[in-house]
């Protein structure tokens, strides 16, 4: 009499799960340890706020919006009133750079400026392409155009 013996390996179910859990790891985990560029990172964070305040300010036609800059970070601030002055109704927690990371105007260099948005959406910088500077392990810009489209480049 033979013995039958039982066979060993994984059932297509379990190789399928495995297949699957490491695709969820590679897109989830993988990019976390991957290190980013600072510049790339503080970029994308301040368009983001941009547009935010963009879309602020032209959902609430009685009230101001404006980005505030300085040496250390950047602050959303909103006014209720069309001036931007006063004592600020909304003021979101201020974000901090970095390292040595900062943003500066392109046109004179000015680490310390404020970005107010009219009702329809428009920058109040006056400028038409590469408007401000990222400073960190390289050199980035953020577009505004005359449109009011935001973007980095």
């Amino acid at each position: 009499m033979r013995r039958v013996l039982p066979q060993s390996g994984f059932t297509l179910v379990e190789l399928v799960t495995t297949i699957i859990l490491i695709a969820i790891l590679s897109v989830v985990v993988l990019p976390r340890l991957m290190t980013s560029s600072s510049a790339f990172t503080l970029r994308d964070e301040f368009v983001s706020e941009l547009r935010k305040a963009q879309l602020l300010a032209m959902n609430n036609q009685d009230y101001c919006y404006h980005i505030a800059v300085d040496t250390t970070g950047y602050q959303l601030q909103g006014f209720d009133n069309t001036t931007c002055t006063g004592t600020a109704k909304l003021s979101e927690t201020k974000q901090t750079f970095e390292g040595r990371a900062s943003l500066e105007l392109d046109s004179d260099s000015s680490k310390s400026f404020k970005v107010n948005f009219d009702r329809q959406g428009i920058a109040s910088l006056g400028c038409s392409g590469a408007c401000i500077k990222v400073i960190a392990d390289e050199t980035l810009t953020i577009n505004i155009e005359s449109q009011g489209y935001i973007h980095g480049r």
